[in-house]
């Protein structure tokens, strides 16, 4: 295959994924398929000629579309959405094809000074002030290791990275139950250790207590070991639950310990101004992490960290050799400092595409829409009987149970065997319960009442 075939099958493609999208209400929404069952279906040793690519994409319609979850499914309500709009499909086509490393200024100019124009137009967007700049991640999850490995680091008086940790103090990391799973993986492989996240106690709301983290960090300092940062989340995955960001930042700041912020869903609703009571006290803080990825539209993978002041995540993750020095030039961003890898793809493009072409007022559209949805579907799934409504809706994700808990396995199997929707479950309190998260780029209302009317016929 060669750059003349090349335009024949990108046009191919194109063709197949409109159609694709087209079709996608016709399609059951999760995978329906058997463990092994597309394994089975692949040679087991690679090809020793070339082989058409006639054959090649014939052997993807066959294999691949109909044994996927289609997570742009307008009818996909489970986890997250990771949504892709035709505009950031179309700049990631762009990217692809000139599939630049964006490691150094040098090896990208346009791409490391688009990405700093927009976070820059994002930190607008969210109602953010010039306090903030930030870098693009691929997730969330390496968003939050940068800000744990910081924490560290300064917590260490910059010894780690040096010295190793082996007689270093005993470091701790604060967080809520309700914080994601990432912050559990961040401090293992910042070598802070599980035993070492210190969950804090949530109140009512289940949002943090911020006497109750005042407390810990007290309880750690009278113990000898060494309080490192703190971890709020604004939406978290299970229900939703948000801390209180101004108290707890207050805590944290008065004993000197740097703050994170997950908002990694629910940070794309601040672009309504309305959202925005749900982070009061966000300038506060030293680093906050959201991915345009799940709710603006923005092709996967594309997740922003803004930061109060680069210089000590920088000072954490930054390595200069000579083989990677801009000679001449001293004073440009080069982004691998602010990050983990060294290489980087062209994420900014896809947000400069997709904020282009919808427009805040379009995105901003989409998202009360979403949340209004929720409401509506929430009220018509209550009224059905034997499901009871375990948490309201946040922004747009409940969640509901029956009061029996096979009972709610067998409904949720039920619904994902149906095909006409996908929910995913989460465990609250101790009790098994069915999350409903509205985000589709594409859905409608009328895709969003499907839930209920998928809900009553599977339990009539």
């Amino acid at each position: 295959m060669n750059h003349d075939d090349l335009a024949y099958w990108s046009k191919r493609a194109a063709d197949w994924a409109q159609a694709y999208h087209a079709g996608l209400r016709d399609r059951p929404v999760r995978g329906q398929t058997a463990p092994g069952e597309t394994a089975a279906n692949l040679p087991a040793a690679p090809p020793e000629a070339p082989e058409p690519v006639e054959t090649i994409f014939a052997d993807f319609e066959a294999l691949v579309p109909g044994a996927m979850t289609h997570w742009q499914h307008p009818r996909f309500f489970a986890y997250f959405p990771s949504n892709a709009s035709p505009a950031s499909m179309l700049a990631e086509q762009l990217a692809n094809a000139m599939a630049a490393q964006c490691m150094l200024w040098q090896t990208s100019p346009a791409a490391t000074e688009i990405e700093q124009v927009m976070v820059g137009w994002l930190r607008q967007a969210l109602g953010l002030s010039d306090r903030f700049t930030g870098t693009i991640h691929d997730s969330a999850t390496t968003a939050t290791l940068s800000a744990v490995l910081t924490m560290r680091e300064r917590a260490l008086g910059w010894a780690g990275n040096s010295e190793g940790l082996a007689g270093q103090p005993r470091l701790r990391i604060y967080a809520s139950a309700q914080t994601h799973s990432s912050v559990d993986k961040a401090v293992r492989i910042a070598g802070i250790g599980q035993e070492n996240l210190v969950k804090v106690a949530t109140d009512a709301d289940f949002a943090m207590d911020p006497a109750a983290l005042d407390a810990a960090i007290r309880a750690d300092l009278m113990a000898g070991r060494v309080p490192a940062g703190v971890i709020l989340c604004v939406g978290a995955t299970g229900i939703g639950a948000t801390d209180p960001i101004a108290a707890c930042a207050a805590v944290a700041r008065a004993h000197g310990l740097y703050i994170h912020v997950d908002a990694a869903w629910a940070g794309s609703a601040m672009i309504c101004p309305e959202f925005r009571d749900l982070w009061e006290g966000i300038e506060t803080v030293d680093s906050l992490v959201f991915n345009p990825h799940k709710w603006l539209g923005v092709q996967f993978d594309c997740s922003v960290q803004f930061l109060a002041d680069p210089a000590p995540q920088v000072r954490t993750l930054g390595l200069r050799p000579d083989y990677l020095q801009t000679l001449g030039q001293s004073e440009v961003t080069d982004f691998n400092e602010w990050t983990v890898p060294l290489g980087r793809r062209f994420r900014a493009l896809k947000l400069w595409f997709t904020l282009r072409a919808y427009g805040l007022e379009g995105l901003r559209t989409r998202i009360r829409n979403h949340v209004s949805w929720a409401a509506e579907a929430r009220d018509s799934i209550a009224a059905l009987p034997g499901i009871e409504i375990v948490t309201e809706p946040r922004l747009s994700l409940f969640t509901f149970a029956l009061n029996d808990e096979a009972a709610t396995a067998d409904l949720l199997t039920r619904v994902n065997d149906d095909g006409r929707i996908y929910l995913t479950q989460t465990r609250h309190e101790g009790r098994l319960v069915i999350r409903v998260q509205v985000g589709p780029f594409d859905c409608t209302r009328e895709d969003v009442l499907t839930i209920p009317r998928v809900l009553a016929d599977l339990t009539r």
